[in-house]
């Protein structure tokens, strides 16, 4: 009797489905977004860096991107549909070879969980089309957030701002 409910309760345990979960489910279909294409559209649009990164979560090589050493004042949008994402004003060197900003523009970017690498990191996805951006840590400017969206290059395109 012991093993049969000791069964039933893992069973339990391992089928539940939280809302957590069907949100990280929307994020991995894409089908939540106002902008959704199909895969070939995708990759007729994108460079393959881009597509590689936006729409299969790659990580580019930390220092290739120019826009981790741009300094000037504008606007960071999404490669893919050039939805603002991160304001100059926010962003910061933190010495980890990618583009990294202490805060989002509110209600653009989406978060999901990502477990791909064996523990939990908190990911970051366009909320227009769903583009894979990067993650975001706790180990950012203690004087402003705390945080540090840490972003690969070839999901953003930056837009400078007008004089």
């Amino acid at each position: 009797m012991k093993s049969l409910s000791l069964i039933v309760l893992l069973s339990m345990v391992f089928s539940c489905n939280t809302s957590a979960q069907k949100k990280d489910d929307q994020l991995q279909n894409k089908t939540a977004f106002k902008v959704t294409k199909t895969d070939a559209e995708w990759k007729a649009q994108l460079t393959d860096d881009q597509y590689q990164v936006l729409r299969k979560a790659a990580t580019e090589r930390p220092f290739s991107s120019p826009l981790n050493n741009n300094h000037s004042k504008g606007t960071y949008v999404c490669a893919a549909c050039k939805t603002p994402l991160y304001k100059s004003e926010h962003k910061f060197d933190s010495g980890t070879g990618w583009p990294s900003f202490d805060r989002v523009i509110e209600g653009n970017v989406a978060f999901s969980t990502d477990t791909t690498i064996g523990y939990m990191r908190n990911e970051e996805h366009c909320a227009t089309c769903g583009g894979h951006l990067g993650h975001v840590f706790d180990d950012g400017p203690r004087a402003t957030t705390g945080k540090r969206h840490c972003i690969n290059g070839d999901a953003l395109e930056f837009v400078p701002a007008k004089s």
